[in-house]
């Protein structure tokens, strides 16, 4: 084992921060549509 160990109670926060500061997943579709509905409001604008 490690040299340092945590307890129970100590590993819960840990895991807590990480989920809390890791990155959101880049969701593919979704920029996707956000790309074409920006493309489609400049393209009415440009009319």
């Amino acid at each position: 084992m490690g040299k340092y160990q945590l307890d129970t109670k100590s590993k819960m926060a840990v895991a807590k921060y990480h989920e809390k500061n890791k990155p959101a997943i880049f969701d593919k579709k979704q920029q996707l549509e956000k790309i074409r509905a920006e493309y489609l409001k400049k393209k009415q604008t440009d009319k």
